[in-house]
């Protein structure tokens, strides 16, 4: 069994006229969803806001042992529970592309989405797009989530690209939620310690504070003061875009299987 304590923040930036972010975090559930919306009007808020409700509903109804969606073609190197969390994308992705073409002020939404769910002694960790996940062990801060971008996936097939591709790039999104009918998230599972701390963020934080800026000020404050500090620090430096992130903070840990060594097992499933 995994007991968190977590916190979440949105906040509009300083130069946005809607907040087109939308969060979700739920200690008892040990759900935990941010997801970054684009589209014109106000079609990403709708977009960021669906994927959140879906994959609440979902779980909640999971959890209530109620008969929710089951994936056609679970995947067998996976756990039951990564296969769940996938799951809820995979319906939350529906959803969103279904809203998409019924109405047309809609058309062309689509939101990121970055999730942290907890079984009983693992985390697994899942992403649609660019919105970063961080895991915080012994120190050290280490990015989980996959980044879907025209820039990372150049760079990861040959690290020449970086200097080819300017920095508009590292922003345009190869895949996202409700985009197509069909999306292929990048999931992992690690086994869970005492003391770990989960960071997930739009990339209205990571644009203006960095990842080892949010490593010194995570570890010793509670998540709720570490939310508002980190808002505060990316709207301070310009606050260009909206700013969410959830911070979680695991308490304790019962682990289920014995004998296990303090290192990392992943189940990475690539699109």
């Amino acid at each position: 069994m995994v007991v968190v304590e977590s916190a979440g923040l949105t906040d509009v930036g300083m130069k946005r006229k809607g907040n087109e972010d939308a969060l979700f975090y739920d200690d008892d559930l040990k759900l935990f969803v941010v997801a970054d919306g684009m589209g014109g009007h106000q079609a990403g808020e709708i977009a960021s806001d669906l994927v959140v409700k879906t994959m609440k509903d979902y779980m909640v109804r999971f959890n209530k042992k109620e008969a929710v969606e089951e994936l056609a073609d679970s995947d067998k190197t996976l756990s039951k529970d990564a296969n769940r969390l996938i799951s809820g994308i995979n319906l939350s992705n529906q959803v969103v592309y279904q809203a998409a073409i019924n109405k047309r002020a809609f058309r062309g939404m689509g939101a990121t989405l970055s999730a942290v769910y907890f079984s009983d002694d693992t985390l697994i960790a899942s992403n649609v797009g660019d919105s970063p996940i961080y895991l915080i062990r012994n120190q050290k801060i280490e990015t989980l989530s996959v980044p879907h971008t025209v820039l990372a996936e150049q760079i990861a097939l040959n690290q020449d690209q970086e200097t080819r591709f300017g920095q508009e790039y590292s922003h345009m999104l190869t895949r996202a939620m409700g985009v197509d009918e069909t999306v292929k998230p990048d999931i992992c599972e690690l086994q869970c310690f005492k003391g770990d701390i989960l960071v997930i963020a739009s990339d209205g934080l990571t644009n203006k504070v960095s990842s080892e800026e949010i490593l010194q000020i995570v570890q010793p404050k509670k998540p709720a003061k570490a939310c508002r500090i980190l808002v505060d620090m990316a709207n301070q430096r310009g606050g260009d875009d909206n700013i969410t992130l959830i911070v979680i903070k695991v308490k304790q840990v019962q682990h289920q299987r014995r004998g296990f060594m303090n290192r990392i097992f992943r189940f990475i499933r690539r699109g």
